[in-house]
Formats: structure tokens, C-alpha cells, sequence
């Protein structure tokens, strides 16, 4: 089969196991295969591997389709992220619904005698395994009595209810495979590496190698970006492909996420799961910047770019073979360069959630919201950072903290918080401007003969409860004058 007219357009897929919430390597996966589609002005496909039963679930589906949408990584053929229903013509795209074409192809191996039923049990598996260690065998694999066993005679078997998986012939394959990577260049596999392996398991599910390889044929999967733990998967694939005489796509294995031991980034080393990071207040456009950068520069070393500069720019020729290092400190610095970015209307559209979901109050106005921002938005990396400063602001989670003790037991420190409270009491207007907050402390600290740490650590804790934090001249302004009052009286009534 001619491989250029069969591959008539770029497509490229991206195929989750349903079994929990995206991963930031999956996520990265997914981009990669996304901004090759849409720089050729090719398809992306969404395809969900739900072969395994035990551990797919259609909670979890839900939660992998939210993320990708959350993502931004629209899929042009695939479940639909609401309904579930199939958008495409080359579907299902849920592989526990493509059964019966699995199916089919098996039996036409099988009927070319490229493949066998295997009746071995796993008993017999392990002690033939166990044997080979005991030989030295450098790769111990399956080797089946029932490699010559007739069909017709194997399917009398199955007839009496034993119980058979499906293996691929490999003993007679005795050659090199060649796989051209689009990122390891030329990659060579011995066929003896594998034995023969399992196609259809004893009760008709796939496994990946087989499924893998029909879909991405049945679906003119024309690329595939992977991880490059699925290398190994390569001989099997091939094999297959060849035995079905199927044009194979082309392939590259990007390099492995690594945590900062260097080992595969893993849920043990903390957030790895796109939901998390969104918990956090991570933005999504950041957070793929972040994991665009793990195994691929930008030409010109740009290390903040947005989705369309991605894909202008994006190619396998940049794709890095060497592991790269999930680095947080990075991740946060990233998305705190395109969450100032934002402009006020939608900083303020971002965090205010997270401050109604922690219960914190503010003043609607919206000239007060845009002169927090204005305040704050040099302090925030994360959406989440905007919690405790504006829960500083909110009266009911006024308490004076324990590390305030010692500045509060100075001799002069009652002093300073009773100057300070007369000279709010004092003032005219509801609100204290920054300029005028400097000459009320003047006016404190004239009146009460201290400077330094003795006069702004007591007015500190009398505003925020402790001696270290915000600058009072830019964090007073945002507070009325009545809440100051307060605070400063019940700082009194503790001294």
C-alpha cells in the first residue's frame, strides 16, 4: 500500500486511559501532537484507550475531557466533551466499543497463520519462565506448544470451553527492524528481542500494542508523538504493521518529564495532575507554555510564548532526546509572567472566585478592586497567592498572631498603638491615601518619640495582627478607617 496517498493529511491523536485526571506528561504529549496538527493544518484526534477495564471509569473520562477543554486543546475528532457522543467519521473513538474490528483483524492474521490460539496457563507460563532464568536466557519469553496447532483444530477447543489468548507468530521473523524516529533519528530492533506476544487476551480485549496499531491505521493516524517509555513498544508495532502490509506512521519518542531526582515525575513527588494546578490557581495558557519547554526550545529561546506562537514555531527538528526536569520554581515564575499580563477586568475575573470560595469579603467597588490589583498583582505568582493578602484586608480574620508578642511587649510599643489610633480617629476622610499615611506616621511617630523597628513593627501588628508583611503605606490605603480603628483597639486591650 502506497504510504503517501494513504496518509492524505496530517492527523495526529492523543489516546488517554480513562483512569484519573491528566497528567502534566500526558498534557504534554497532547500539546506536542496539537501544535504539529495545527502547524501542518492537519487534525487532532482524541481516542480513549478503555481497554482496562477494572480501572476506567466513566468519572474519570469526564475528568480527562475537562482538563484537555480547561487546556484549551480542542480535538477535532473524538468524544464530545459534554455529550460523549463522537464527532468524526472514524469512530468509535472509545477503544471498548471497536471490539468487534479488533476482532477482525485478528482472525485475518489468524487465518494467514501470522497468529495462533495459545492455550498455555499462567502456571505454565511462569515455570517455562522460570526455567529459561535458570538457563541464563537473556529474555525469557513464551514459547508455545501451540504454535502448529491446526486452526480448525484450536477452534474445536474453544468450542469445548477452554480458554485461549490470541499470540503473534515471531519465531520466523529473523531480521532487523528499522524504525526512523522523528527525534532519535534511526532506531534498530533485533526481532528476537520479543517472543511471541499476547494480540487479544483470553476474553476478547485488546492489548495495547494490537489495538494501538488498528486504530492508528483505521483512524490514517499519520504522526504519532510519544513518550519515549513507549519505545520498547515499537518492535511489536512494527511487526504488525508489517504482517498487515499497513503504511506506517510516523513516529517520535520525546524525552521523559523527570522530577528533581531525575527519576520520571511521578503523583508521590506532590501536583502533578493538570486538575491540581488548576486548584492552585495556575493558568492554563501558562501552565502549557511551562510543559511546552520541557523537550522543546523555541527558535529564537523565547521562554514566554502563547498558544499561537507555539504553533508558528513548533517542529520535531527542536524536539529534545534528554530527559527534562519539572522545575516548579520555573512553573510558578512562568505563570506569574502571563498572569500580570492579564489586564485588570481579567485578573480581577480570576481571583475573585477563589476569594468567595475562602469566604473572604471586599468592597464591590470597582475603582477599590482595580487599586488592590494594582497593590497586589507584584505579589502574585499563583491565583491562590491572592488569599492571604486579601484576607488580611477582611476584618473577621483579623487576630493578633503570636509572633506579635515581642513587639508588643517593648516599652514603648502601647505608646505607638495609641497615637496611631489617635491619629485615625483624627483624620477627615473614610479612606487614608498612601501620602497620607506617611504623615500619620510622622505624626505617630513625633508624638510617640520612637523610630524604627520600635514604631512600624507595633503599627504593623495594629493593622495586620504581626510585626513582618506588607508595607503599611500601600496596604493601608485599601482599608477603611473604622476597620483601623478596630484593629488598633483590640491590639490595646491585649497590652
Amino acid at each position: 500500500m502506497d504510504k503517501n496517498s494513504y496518509f492524505s493529511e496530517v492527523r495526529l491523536r492523543y489516546a488517554p486511559s480513562p483512569t484519573g485526571y491528566l497528567h502534566v506528561g500526558g498534557a504534554r504529549t497532547a500539546l506536542y501532537n496539537f501544535l504539529y496538527a495545527k502547524k501542518h493544518g492537519g487534525k487532532f484526534i482524541l481516542r480513549i484507550e478503555d481497554t482496562d477495564q477494572e480501572r476506567s471509569t466513566m468519572e474519570s473520562l469526564r475528568m480527562v475531557l475537562s482538563d484537555m477543554k480547561w487546556l484549551g486543546l480542542t480535538w477535532d475528532e473524538g468524544p464530545h466533551p459534554e455529550t460523549l457522543v463522537d464527532m468524526g467519521s472514524f469512530g468509535p473513538y472509545k477503544q471498548s466499543e471497536r471490539l468487534k474490528i479488533y476482532d477482525e483483524v485478528a482472525q485475518d492474521l489468524l487465518q494467514r497463520g501470522l497468529a495462533y490460539y495459545c492455550f498455555m496457563t499462567d502456571e505454565e507460563i511462569e515455570k517455562q519462565r522460570q526455567a529459561q532464568i535458570a538457563e541464563g536466557a537473556p529474555h525469557p519469553r513464551v514459547e508455545s506448544p501451540y504454535e502448529q496447532m491446526p486452526l480448525t483444530e484450536a477452534q474445536a477447543k474453544l468450542k469445548t470451553g477452554d480458554k485461549a489468548v490470541v499470540r503473534f507468530k515471531t519465531r520466523h521473523l529473523r531480521k532487523d527492524y528499522h524504525l526512523k524516529d522523528l527525534i532519535r533519528g534511526d532506531v534498530q530492533f533485533p526481532s528476537d528481542m520479543v517472543g511471541d506476544f499476547v494480540l487479544l487476551r483470553s476474553d476478547g480485549m485488546p492489548v495495547y500494542n494490537f489495538c494501538c496499531v488498528v486504530d492508528d491505521y483505521k483512524m490514517k493516524i499519520s504522526h504519532v508523538l510519544r513518550a519515549e517509555e513507549h519505545l520498547s513498544n515499537s518492535l511489536r508495532q512494527l511487526m504488525i504493521y508489517e504482517a498487515m502490509n499497513w503504511p506506517t506512521p510516523q513516529f517520535g519518542h520525546v524525552s521523559l518529564v523527570l522530577d528533581d531526582d531525575r527519576q520520571k515525575l511521578s503523583k508521590r513527588k506532590g501536583a502533578t495532575s493538570c486538575d491540581q494546578f488548576r486548584a492552585e490557581g495556575y493558568l492554563p495558557e501558562a501552565l502549557l507554555n511551562f510543559v511546552a519547554l520541557l523537550g522543546w526550545s523555541h527558535p529564537e529561546e523565547k521562554e514566554i510564548l502563547s498558544i499561537q506562537e507555539m504553533i508558528h514555531s513548533f517542529s520535531t527538528e527542536r524536539l529534545h532526546s534528554s530527559g527534562a526536569v519539572f522545575d516548579r520554581v520555573k512553573l510558578k515564575w512562568v505563570n506569574a509572567q502571563h498572569l500580570r499580563a492579564k489586564s485588570p477586568v481579567e485578573m480581577w475575573g480570576l481571583i475573585e472566585p477563589f476569594l468567595k470560595a475562602n469566604n473572604i469579603s471586599f468592597p464591590e467597588e470597582r475603582s477599590w478592586k482595580f487599586q488592590s490589583l494594582d497593590v497586589f498583582k507584584n505579589y502574585l505568582e499563583i491565583v491562590a497567592d491572592a488569599v492571604p493578602l486579601y484576607k488580611a484586608l477582611d476584618d473577621k480574620y483579623f487576630e493578633i498572631l503570636p509572633e506579635a508578642k515581642e513587639a508588643l511587649g517593648w516599652p514603648t510599643s502601647k505608646t505607638v498603638v495609641q497615637e496611631w489610633k489617635n491619629a485615625v480617629e483624627a483624620f477627615p476622610e473614610a479612606t487614608i491615601s498612601e501620602a497620607d499615611f506617611m504623615k500619620l506616621q510622622d505624626t505617630v511617630k513625633d508624638r510617640s518619640q520612637t523610630k524604627g523597628k520600635n514604631l512600624f513593627m507595633p503599627m504593623r501588628v495594629a493593622v495586620i495582627g504581626k510585626p513582618h508583611g506588607t508595607e503599611l503605606k500601600i496596604l493601608v490605603p485599601l482599608m477603611k478607617k473604622e476597620s483601623l480603628i478596630k484593629r488598633a483597639q483590640k491590639v490595646l486591650e491585649t497590652m
